[in-house]
């Protein structure tokens, strides 16, 4: 068992940065797959990103690439996601995600523990 919860979110203009956080407790992240989500109002949970174990490989949404960057300190049972050149079309509430297995489009279906979600809010 591993609870997530994140933290980091707020509201930023466009074009603007945000760093959100995922701190694992109980069983070690370092054990998992960790990925993030998000989701928008009215929308169903896409697929961020996600990291390997070793934090060796990530993969990312094609929205997001290039702007995004998620990185972990398994020391610190941490994951990262950091977010810059933000759109208001990234507005959602944001879910760090553990999985057992890697995939480069990490299904929800594969998700064993969800976080409680941070509000990222980008304005015009």
């Amino acid at each position: 068992q591993v609870q997530l919860v994140e933290s980091g979110g707020g509201l930023v203009q466009a074009g603007g940065s945000l760093r959100l956080s995922c701190a694992a407790s109980g069983r070690s992240s370092s054990s998992y797959v960790m990925g993030w989500f998000r989701q928008a109002p009215g929308k169903g949970r896409e697929f961020v990103g996600t990291i390997s174990l070793s934090g060796g490989s990530t993969y990312y949404a094609d929205s997001v690439k290039g702007r995004f960057t998620i990185s972990r300190d398994n020391a610190k049972n941490t994951v990262y996601l950091q977010m810059n050149s933000l759109k208001p079309e990234d507005t959602a509430v944001y879910y760090c995600a553990a999985a057992n297995f890697f995939h480069p489009k990490l299904p929800v279906t594969d998700i064993r523990y969800w976080g409680q979600g941070t509000q990222v809010t980008v304005s015009s």
